[in-house]
């Protein structure tokens, strides 16, 4: 059975830069605990999440904070690895909104702090890793992404939001992963899994493992993008009666008049492959740019302003 989805996407084209660093949240509480300083390590011991969330059948009130960029619900011996993996085959829950070898060590990087707060008066459980560095104890790059768990008992026992914030991602890597500086070699990937493989308990971030494409030097960097949100930079997931509801994705990076833009529009929590219907069912593109069914829309704008329209993605 297809099901289908739309995406209503925003593109502003103009000359102007426009200012970030607004989607992590700046919640005191989010601030209240700290691993210790240093690389791959994780909490010893799972801590409260502040509620009860269905995440893909199985009912959490606690998990493991790890140091690179991710949370696991289970022990299971793994919680301080550092290679970014494909979520498609990792035999563990995880939820990770930058899977990179983060390493705290240098006193120039901030630690992985975590806690609760409120969300909108809901309850929330966030997980900090903002100015952090990479290894080995490298601090010249420093990164800022937050994971965001927002109780939504309201809709429902168990249901959930998840957010992935991004405010600055200037590093990828780490040097144990071919890396130099920070970049290349086997870069982060983004997402979560239930362990099992099975479709559609998994998603995996276009752009994983893929080196400079979650870069601020990138147009469709993490910074830019924003998925089931108004705030750039900002990832949401809603998870309702355990599964990951389909969402779309648009970049919201600007253009500018006379250049060449390329960005890619993502589909998650179906079950790929994902393809794009290249007639819009309302609205217009903007002159200069077309979209193939990957979901691409690439071209050379001329005309700037802002343009709205919508597209339908079926899985």
């Amino acid at each position: 059975m297809k099901c289908s989805s739309y995406v209503l996407f925003f593109l502003s084209l103009i000359l102007s830069s426009p200012s970030f660093g607004q989607a992590v949240r700046t919640n005191t509480g989010f601030r209240t605990n700290s691993l210790p300083r240093g690389d791959d390590n994780y909490t010893t011991a799972p801590v409260s999440i502040g509620f009860s969330i269905n995440f893909f059948g199985v009912n959490r009130s606690q998990a493991y904070i790890a140091n690179n960029g991710n949370i696991a619900f289970t022990n299971d011996g793994n919680l301080g690895r550092y290679s970014p993996e494909t979520f498609s085959a990792l035999q563990r829950e995880i939820i990770a909104p930058f899977f990179a070898d983060v390493d705290t060590s240098n006193t120039a990087s901030d630690v992985t702090r975590w806690g609760n707060d409120t969300v909108n008066g809901r309850p929330a459980f966030g997980v900090n890793w903002v100015n952090v560095g990479y290894y080995s104890g490298a601090a010249d790059k420093l990164n800022s992404f937050q994971l965001v768990l927002i109780d939504r008992s309201d809709t429902g026992a168990g249901n959930f939001d998840i957010e992935f914030n991004y405010d600055r991602i200037l590093w990828e890597t780490g040097s144990a992963n071919g890396g130099s500086s920070g970049l290349g070699g086997t870069s982060a990937s983004v997402g979560y899994s239930n362990g099992t493989g099975t479709s559609g308990t998994y998603f995996e971030l276009q752009g994983s493992r893929v080196p400079s494409s979650f870069l601020d030097t990138n147009p469709n960097g993490l910074r830019y993008r924003s998925l089931s949100s108004g705030v750039q930079g900002r990832l949401m997931f809603a998870v309702r009666g355990g599964s990951v509801q389909l969402t779309t994705s648009c970049p919201t990076a600007r253009g500018l008049v006379g250049s060449a833009y390329n960005a890619s529009l993502t589909a998650g929590g179906g079950t790929s492959p994902y393809t794009w219907v290249t007639q819009l069912v309302s609205g217009a593109l903007p002159p200069g740019l077309s979209l193939n069914s990957a979901g691409v829309l690439s071209g050379t704008p001329t005309t700037a302003g802002s343009y709205a329209f919508s597209a339908r993605v079926n899985d």
